[in-house]
């Protein structure tokens, strides 16, 4: 659904943006290890509906059962390599272990939960590479066919190895290798496609892996941070998400529908400007969950994959921020009761005591707002404009590109303001209403900078003879100017600023009104001619004007005449120009009259008589 609001204009300079933290993410626990650091974590949901986190600790998996995420209960700690370095993946009842601190493949049956006595083995290799295997950094499992990758380490220059699952879990198998391009850092895997993360190359790999034993390179493209760490597919498989584990890296959308085409699509940061890194990345649907060091974890709507929007976050690591690779390490989504686990390498201010922090989030669509920013004159797009969403609990900014297009969006809906910026141009703000799950488009025309006079006669309309005294208004969005003609009906504003206006002249004689529309105003010399309308005696209960209103424009109250039939009814509304009501009041044929002594700000209004069928609205003008 796309929402379109009227031309505005705007300006300003682009400050560092910082999240609110713990946004649509509640608390529900947390445990510490002492004496031990935490790494990367995973989950498992047995068959009796039981949820336990798998947490890789430096001197082993840590199991903990979260079904009552508010008490969680460690169930056990299998011993493996002591190192900092663990990763977790699970297949069917079987959980893989692998470390940087070797001993290959630690497969653990997870059948025997919620006993602790749960049976645990290492795998290092079968066939031609029977006893090699040793360290491997990461792994990956493809699900639909039953295959495992296990990436970095020792063997074939930290290339992908390739083992089955699929024929005896408990008993991997070795299938074939991947090494073309060199040391494999992360990757996903899903139905025989992998995207290989090349993090010293600075790119990730798309390699069609049918053929165990000749894989094949369908393309490559290197990451905005070119340290490409791990990869993660969409459900529909034609969008990529990476992550580049350096100072100030973003997490960014990728097109990957056609290898032969790979567009990057957006990116996005934690908080812009405060130098964060960002680690490990998972879909969950419509959703980006990731972990981010320093800042805890996001949660990114990425239903829009050119548009990608933080919808929420939690700060596991609070009292620091910025670059550096302390904190979060991992986060894991997918549990069925919607609980989320993330682990800290160690708690704020220590050097070895990892921790386990269980939340539930509530995961909520953006808000967008999408248009172009171009020269209200020349109607050229106009870049490098800057776009804020103001009033939000966090401002939200996006700068215009090449073509005057910008993207952008929030978590918060409701009314707010917009503004937009660009040096050289007129500063204005408008109201837009942002609605979650909802586009609204708004097409912003700026205006030059100017010093303009206005200058004209109020001429009757029948005898074409001068109004003398007359009154005459220029309401822009921005900016109202008024002056009194002279005894020849002549009048001049200087000082004016190029821009749309409403113009509206009044006569002395009360109810002889002119009001034009939408006027652009942008030549210095400009000469307006206005001319002065009398109100017809309208028949009552005419559809075509049920409504007198006089003074206007008022620079104080307004009284308003309904035309209604006997015993009809209705109501009387007072709104801005986007339809938002500020006011209304009951009328009815024996009260008719009603006089609006609201105090507005300077600028146009609508007046709604709603009795019955529908009539336009009348234009109502506070000086």
């Amino acid at each position: 659904m796309l929402r379109f609001y009227p031309v505005f204009v705007f300006s300003l300079l682009l400050p560092a943006v910082f999240h609110a933290q713990n946004n649509n993410i509640d608390f529900r626990a947390k445990i510490s290890f002492p004496g031990q650091t935490l790494a990367n974590v995973w989950g498992y949901a047995a068959p009796d509906g039981r949820e336990y986190v798998l947490a890789g600790a430096s001197k082993g998996l840590i199991i903990v059962d979260i079904t009552n995420p508010d008490n969680p209960q460690q169930i056990v700690q299998i011993p493996g390599p002591n190192n900092l370095w663990k990763e977790i993946k699970t297949y069917r009842e079987y959980a893989y272990v692998v470390s940087e601190g070797g001993q290959g493949i630690q497969v653990v049956d997870l059948s025997a939960l919620p006993s602790a006595n749960v049976p645990s083995k290492f795998y290092q290799g079968d066939g031609p590479i029977a006893g090699q295997l040793t360290r491997i950094h990461a792994l990956h499992i493809d699900t639909a066919t039953g295959y495992l990758y296990a990436y970095g380490g020792n063997l074939f220059g930290g290339g992908a190895k390739i083992f089955d699952l699929h024929t005896d879990p408990w008993n991997p198998a070795y299938a074939g290798k991947f090494d073309q391009l060199g040391y494999i850092h992360d990757g996903y895997v899903d139905n025989d496609l992998m995207f290989s993360g090349h993090i010293y190359a600075g790119q990730f790999a798309v390699v069609d892996m049918r053929d165990k034993s000749n894989p094949m390179v369908l393309a490559t493209q290197n990451t905005p941070g070119n340290f490409t760490h791990n990869t993660w597919l969409t459900d529909d498989r034609s969008v990529i998400l990476t992550t580049d584990e350096v100072n100030n890296s973003v997490l960014a959308a990728y097109d990957v529908s056609d290898p032969t085409d790979i567009r990057l699509l957006d990116q996005i940061q934690s908080n812009p400007g405060s130098n964060s890194v960002v680690h490990n990345t998972h879909i969950l649907g419509n959703y980006a969950v990731t972990s981010w060091y320093k800042d805890g974890f996001t949660i990114v709507d990425i239903t829009r994959p050119d548009n990608l929007v933080q919808t929420g976050n939690y700060d596991t690591y609070p009292g620091y921020a910025g670059g550096g690779f302390e904190g979060c390490w991992g986060v894991y989504p997918y549990f069925p009761s919607g609980a989320i686990a993330a682990t800290n390498i160690s708690a704020p201010g220590t050097s070895n005591n990892g921790e386990l922090y269980i939340v539930t989030p509530t995961y909520t669509r953006a808000c967008y707002l999408e248009g172009t920013v171009t020269d209200a004159i020349s109607g050229l797009p106009i870049a490098n404009a800057v776009v804020e969403i103001m009033g939000a609990p966090t401002p939200t900014l996006q700068s215009s590109g090449a073509g005057g297009a910008f993207k952008m969006g929030q978590a918060a809906s409701g009314y707010f303001t917009a503004r937009v910026v660009k040096g050289g141009y007129q500063t204005l703000e408008a109201p837009v209403l942002l609605e979650n799950g909802q586009v609204t488009e708004l097409h912003a025309a700026l205006f030059p900078n100017g010093n303009l006079t206005v200058s004209g006669v109020v001429l009757s309309a029948g005898k074409k003879q001068p109004y003398e005294f007359a009154s005459v208004f220029l309401f822009g969005r921005n900016q109202t100017y008024n002056t009194v003609a002279d005894a020849a009906g002549a009048f001049s504003i200087s000082g004016v600023q190029p821009g749309i206006y409403d113009i509206a002249a009044n006569a002395l004689t009360g109810a002889n009104v002119m009001m034009s529309n939408q006027i652009l105003i942008a030549d210095t010399s400009l000469t307006i001619f206005l001319y002065p309308r009398l109100k017809p005696q309208a028949r009552p209960g005419s559809e075509d004007d049920r409504m007198v209103v006089f003074p206007n424009p008022s620079g104080d109250a307004f009284t308003v005449e309904c035309r209604l039939l006997p015993e009809q009814e209705g109501v009387l509304r007072l709104t801005d120009e986007l339809g938002r009501t500020l006011w209304s009041r009951p009328v009815d044929a024996d009260s008719p009259v009603v006089r609006i002594t609201e105090k507005l700000p300077a600028g146009a209004y609508l007046l709604w008589l709603d009795a019955g069928a529908p009539a336009p609205p009348v234009r109502l003008f506070r000086q």
